[in-house]
Order: structure tokens, then sequence, then C-alpha cells
């Protein structure tokens, strides 16, 4: 049987045959089946030129074996004589490097070494070797031969090769498409237990956050809300006073500091250094956020009035307004003044804070708050449940639209490699 007839025979004669309707879940079988007929068929179709190939080899080893044993012809040429002396020990050391190779029982790997083996033989020949010809002219006539037998083999493994390659990766590809679609499938029916459970916790959430705003209602109408509502006006009243007497004090404070500013400049242009000491430490404490100590503040105006009031009675410092010649005429009843303010801005924060730790504290509004940031928490849970879920509804989206173009390119493959012959059958995909 001539090897092309036989291929065909093998791979494919493009004859009609029954028509096989191929499940969707029979596609593994069917592949490593195609794999196994494949690897039979081309071990079968090689199992000749591979022989023939060993045996060219045994043979190309015999003729070399003879080439270095034979004895030169006297009758030759001198020069003749030198060549084959030098030229011959390298031509035989070079194929038996090329022949003693380990050929492997798979024609896959025995493929390579052996075209090798006839690529390096040749390049030996028309080295080295063609300095032999006339002085070996028949043992090299058979060398030739011998590579020729070889070339024949190779050429005959070719064709079978490049079928059996072909086959496999068709069949490689199918493998990997069914993987792909059988793993989406697969993604795709998790997926809806991913979305059942999505769906069930967003309607608990719902749920609670419904229950939480009836609780919120039914607190809002609570009797102990007017108690609460009695003491945040306490509160504002409060705050309201402690306004008042921030204000009173800030007033006194900024026009005191004023004036003891001009006069601190003074004292500086007048190099008295105690002195500028003394406004600066009454300015800090009139200028500090925070409330003085009033035993502190009393003390810093008690040092710092005297020094302005002399400079105000020198012509030093010019009081330009009420506000100041009120505080700079009577310093005592200033210094009694703001100490009294100062006392008083410090006792109402204190009462207001008091106040609004009492209102935070109250159990009914310490339940209120609790359940305002549980409210928050579900929101934002709601809210990433909803994103995850659609996230998840558009790649359910893009899978559904994808398999089927993928179940198409494993049809058409199939076909390409069976002709019409095996038919695929669509599986059950997931819902939409």
């Amino acid at each position: 049987m001539a090897l092309h007839t036989f291929i065909q025979k093998i791979f494919g004669t493009g004859k009609s045959a029954p028509q096989v309707t191929l499940a969707f879940s029979e596609v593994p079988a069917w592949i490593t089946g195609r794999e196994s007929t494949a690897k039979e068929t081309l071990v079968t179709a090689t199992r000749e030129p591979m022989r023939e190939i060993r045996n060219g080899i045994a043979t190309l080893q015999l003729i070399v074996t003879n080439i270095a044993a034979a004895e030169h012809d006297e009758s030759l040429h001198p020069k003749l004589r030198t060549i084959a002396k030098n030229s011959l020990p390298q031509f035989v050391r070079a194929m038996k490097v090329n022949l003693n190779k380990d050929l492997p029982e798979d024609p896959g790997e025995f493929y390579p070494i052996a075209a090798e083996c006839i690529k390096n033989c040749l390049h030996t020949v028309q080295g080295q070797g063609r300095y032999l010809q006339a002085i070996f002219p028949d043992d090299m006539k058979a060398v030739r031969s011998g590579i020729d037998t070889l070339g024949r083999g190779i050429n005959s493994m070719n064709p079978v090769l490049a079928a059996y390659r072909k086959e496999m990766t068709g069949l490689a590809v199918s493998r990997e498409k069914y993987e792909t679609i059988t793993g989406l499938m697969a993604d795709l029916e998790a997926s809806e237990e991913k979305v059942k459970r999505s769906h069930a916790r967003i309607a608990e959430i719902r749920e609670r956050v419904a229950s939480i705003d009836q609780e919120l209602l039914s607190l809002s109408q609570d009797a102990r809300m007017k108690d609460i509502d009695e003491q945040r006006k306490v509160h504002a009243g409060l705050c309201g006073r402690r306004d008042d007497a921030a204000r009173t004090y800030s007033a006194l404070s900024m026009t005191a500091s004023h004036v003891f500013r001009k006069a601190e400049k003074i004292a500086t242009k007048q190099r008295h250094a105690s002195e500028v000491s003394l406004l600066n430490a009454a300015m800090e404490v009139l200028s500090d956020h925070e409330i003085p100590d009033t035993g502190r503040l009393d003390a810093a105006l008690a040092a710092a009035c005297p020094l302005a009031e002399r400079m105000i009675a020198d012509g030093d410092v010019v009081v330009k307004n009420k506000e100041e010649r009120a505080i700079f005429s009577d310093t005592p009843r200033f210094r009694e003044e703001i100490v009294r303010a100062g006392r008083s801005l410090r006792e109402l924060e204190e009462q207001c804070q008091r106040a609004e730790c009492a209102i935070a504290s109250h159990p009914l509004l310490v339940k209120m708050q609790s359940l305002e940031r549980e409210k928050a928490q579900l929101a934002a849970m709601t809210v990433k449940e909803e994103q995850g879920l659609s996230e998840l509804g558009q790649w359910r989206e893009k899978t559904q639209k994808q398999i089927p173009e993928l179940l198409q390119q494993l049809r058409e493959k199939i076909t390409e490699m069976s002709g019409d012959n095996v038919q695929l059958q669509d599986p059950e995909l997931p819902a939409p």
C-alpha cells in the first residue's frame, strides 16, 4: 500500500460516512479516542521508514569502518596520498560521531535526531569527504547512496508527522474550548446561587431597616422625649448665656490688648526689657483661646495696667475711644470686671458641657443613636450588595453570550477534523 494511500485511510479519506451525533459530555472521550488513533497511526505509518533509517545508519557505519581500514593505492600521486593521510582520520571520526546516535522508539523524538544525523553526515561528506572522492571513489559513492537512503526515510515520515501534528493541534484546541465552556457553565451555575444569596441579603437588610425605622418612630414618641426636650431648652439657655459672657470677655480683652500693644512698642523703644516682658505676659493671657485662670489673669493685669496708665499719663500712649478710656481710667474696676467675666465664662462653659453630656448619655438618645448608626451601616451594605449584584449580572450577560460563540468554534473545529460525519449536540445551558 502506498504511503499516501495509507495516510488517507487513517486520517481521513474524504468519503462520506454515517453521521454521528456527539453529545457535549462525550467530547472528552471523542478527543481521547482521536488522540489514541492518531498515535497508533503515527507508529504504524512510520515503522517501516524508521526501520529503513536504522538499517541505513548501520550500513553507513560499516562503510565508514571499511574506509578507515582500507589501504591506499601505492600508484596514487604523492599529493593524493598526503591528502588521504590527513583527511581520512578526520572524516572517519566525524562520521562515527554523526552515526553514533541513540534513536528513540517514539516517532516524534526519533525524527529530529535522525534528521540532524543526516544533515551532519552531508556536511562531513561535503567537507573532509570531498578530498577522499578520488582516493576511495566506490566507497564514497556508497556513503552518498547510504545518506540518500536515510533522506528517503525521513521524507517518508514528513507527511505522516505533519498529519499527526495537525490532528493533535486540532484536538488540543478542541480540548481547550471544551474546558473553557465547561468552566464558564460551572461558573454560571455557581453565580445563580450567588445572585440568590445576594437578593436574600438585600431583602434581609431592607427588612431590618424597616424595623429600625419603626423602632425610631416609636422612640421619638416616647414620653421620655419631653424630659429630653426640657434638657435641650436648658442647654440652649446656658449656651446663650455662655456666648454673651464670651462676647463680654472678648470685648474687654481685645480693647485692653490693643492699648497694651501700643505700650509694649513704647517700652521696646525705650529699652525697658522688664516692662516689655510684663506687657507681653498680659497680652498672652488675654489672647489665649482657652478660658484663662482668673488668678493668673488678675496677676498679669495687675502688673501691666500701671505701666500702661503711666504711659497714657505721660502722653506716650494715646487712648482713642471711650472703651479704652473707660478701661484705663479705672483699671481696678476693669480688672474686677474682666475677672468676673472670665469666671462667669468658665462656669457657664462647664455647665454647658455637663448639660450636653447629660443629654448625650440619656438612655433614649443612646438607643436612637445606636439605631441610626446601624441604619447607616446597613445602607452602606445595601450599596455594596447592589453593586456586586450589578457587576455579577453584567458578567452573567457577557458569559451567556460567550458560551454560544465558543460552542460554535468547537463545532467548527470538530467539523473541520471529521468532516460532516460528527455533529455536536448543544449542552443544556444555565437559564439567563
